[in-house]
């Protein structure tokens, strides 16, 4: 399938960055955490962008703190749109750290989220217990995306342990690994203090697992997402990303937003001078 624009406009405009998959679409994800948007804001934002995001996540504990009928209702339209839906990863983590993970996939899986987070940001998890968790989920028809990374800027990020973490993950089940990088973005992960990326750790992992295109790269920051986008591609799946920047994410991705249609541009001047090299 081939990703159009929206008519009138794909009668005579194509993306400038061809190649993006449309939905249902394996690379190129988009996931949106969402920090308690009420529902008329979900509907209308839904019949915006739905066709460009891929996940949302409720973010942190938030899903408990909803009027159950309007979880539940939250949930059900999410779904109608062909959008995939799921709890923070902290929420699972205080499930374990009281022994009630088992009542906690349950109980996601009663209220029709579509997916789980299984990360160890805060906690750390026994990796036999991980492992487990991951098995169960499944079982239950859930499908599982995991995280690697912890919340604590000052904690040790060692990019092969992390690379070794996803391939583990991805072994046991898991669809697609995030990379944490919280919803600042900053001092965490791949990114420094100041949110640039650490080019030296982004390469390690992605040197260090065997299908890099299963990550899905923390970028609540634009700059990350553009640099991302350049750097690995508009194939690059990205995560923690604000609703009110989707659309200005897939004009990115597309190349109609001046960073990665320069990119584009030149591209094909470099490809034009080689073909007039040739052809003289």
């Amino acid at each position: 399938m081939t990703y159009h624009l929206h008519s009138p406009w794909h009668e005579y405009l194509k993306p400038p960055w061809p190649g993006r998959q449309p939905k249902p679409r394996f690379t190129g994800l988009t996931m949106v955490i969402d920090k308690g948007m009420d529902l008329v804001t979900t509907e209308h934002w839904l019949s915006l962008a739905a066709d460009h995001v891929d996940f949302i996540k409720l973010g942190f504990g938030t899903a408990p703190l909803y009027p159950i009928e309007q979880l539940q209702r939250k949930i059900s339209l999410v779904k109608s749109y062909g959008v995939d839906i799921y709890p923070g990863g902290t929420l699972l983590e205080v499930a374990v750290y009281q022994g009630k993970s088992k009542e906690f996939l349950a109980s996601v899986q009663e209220l029709g989220f579509t997916y789980v987070e299984i990360s160890a940001g805060t906690i750390d998890i026994d990796p036999a217990l991980r492992r487990q968790i991951i098995t169960q989920a499944q079982t239950l028809g859930l499908g599982v995306l995991t995280e690697v990374g912890k919340k604590d800027a000052d904690a040790p990020f060692d990019p092969r342990a992390i690379a070794q973490q996803i391939e583990d993950d991805l072994a046991t089940g898991a669809y697609r690994v995030i990379v944490e990088a919280r919803e600042s973005g900053r001092g965490i992960g791949i990114y420094d203090a100041a949110g640039n990326i650490r080019p030296d750790l982004l390469q390690a992992i992605i040197d260090g697992v065997s299908h890099p295109e299963s990550i899905i790269w923390e970028a609540p920051q634009v700059s990350q997402q553009q640099k991302l986008l350049i750097k690995l591609g508009h194939s690059a799946s990205l995560g923690n990303i604000p609703p009110g920047d989707v659309l200005a994410l897939e004009a990115t991705r597309l190349g109609m937003r001046s960073d990665t249609f320069k990119l584009v541009t030149k591209e094909v001047t470099t490809h034009d001078q080689a073909q007039m090299a040739i052809i003289s």
